[in-house]
């Protein structure tokens, strides 16, 4: 289940700020087309940092709704308070999550024991399969590999997202933990890298926009056909670059819009829209690309506008 291209699903907004979710159906159906194996809902690139627990909730209800057991839908649960994150996690027990999606807790720079019994606690609370996630970048807290392989241990912690975009971990970790632990990268400029080591899959912002293309990628990297694989990444280098040229999801969401994927760009304070000399690099990078074609077939078959 947790394997190959798993998209980071933004969340989309109208112009007021409230959630547009007929622009979530639209997103759901494109990746269920499109190939891609899992959804993550709720995640860094979704704004869980700016949606209210409410929201952040029924966002996930929503499109496990919609998902229809087409595809696993996997939620974020995390929180720098462990009984928040116990709390949300228990939202979605027995709601057809394929699992959940925890982040290392991010200000307040807990210990690498802190780390062990705040995810320990975390697992304990549940029977849902546990994805631990590492993104030292936005939290300020790296989840070092010994610690790893002592929260691998716990029955159902399975999997780990490791976007350090530290390629030597891949190596350090597999030699901590059995066969069956899952390594995930979380970078998709490294994302391929990562597979050939060992990986399974990528948790991949890119696919937000080139969901066919990191599936194909992800398909011929599980096969070993890694000259494929590196063929197809050659035209998503400049999108795995420049999709993080401002914080994301800022880019990433502009590129949906820009695309006809959703209605609109808008975010949440403190993040505001894309700049326009941004906007513009974006733009060429997507030239370097098939995909303003791609999109262009797409809208006269309406397999993106009305799906």
């Amino acid at each position: 289940m947790f394997a190959g291209s798993m998209v980071a699903l933004i969340t989309p907004m109208s112009e007021n700020g409230n959630v547009d979710y007929k622009s979530l159906e639209k997103l759901v159906n494109y990746h269920i087309a499109s190939g891609t194996k899992a959804i993550i809902s709720m995640g860094t690139t979704g704004e869980c940092a700016t949606l209210k627990r409410n929201e952040h909730i029924n966002v996930v209800l929503k499109t496990i709704e919609l998902a229809m057991g087409r595809i696993p839908v996997i939620a974020g649960t995390g929180s720098n308070v462990t009984e928040d994150a116990i709390s949300l996690t228990k939202q979605f027990q027995n709601k057809d999550i394929a699992g959940c999606l925890t982040i290392t807790p991010y200000y307040n720079c807990p210990t690498q024991e802190g780390l062990y019994q705040h995810f320990k606690k975390i697992a304990e609370s549940t029977d849902l399969p546990q994805i631990l996630y590492n993104v030292p970048s936005r939290t300020g807290c790296d989840l070092l590999p010994q610690t790893v392989a002592r929260l691998a241990k716990i029955k159902n912690i399975v999997a780990l997202k490791e976007a350090t975009g530290n390629l030597t971990r891949v190596s350090q970790i597999q030699e901590l933990v059995s066969k069956q632990f899952i390594l995930l990268s979380g970078d998709d400029r490294s994302g391929l890298d990562f597979m050939q080591l060992g990986g399974k899959g990528i948790v991949s912002v890119t696919a937000n926009i080139a969901a066919r293309e990191m599936a194909d990628l992800c398909t011929y990297a599980i096969q070993g056909d890694f000259v494929s694989a590196r063929n197809l990444n050659k035209h998503l280098r400049l999108l795995h670059k420049y999709l993080f040229i401002e914080s994301n999801p800022i880019p990433v969401k502009w590129v949906c819009q820009y695309l006809g994927l959703i209605a609109t760009d808008t975010l949440r304070l403190p993040l505001i829209s894309l700049t326009n000399i941004n906007q513009q690099i974006i733009k060429k990078a997507l030239q370097s690309t098939e995909l303003l074609k791609i999109y262009s077939s797409s809208r006269n078959t309406s397999l993106v506008c009305n799906s």
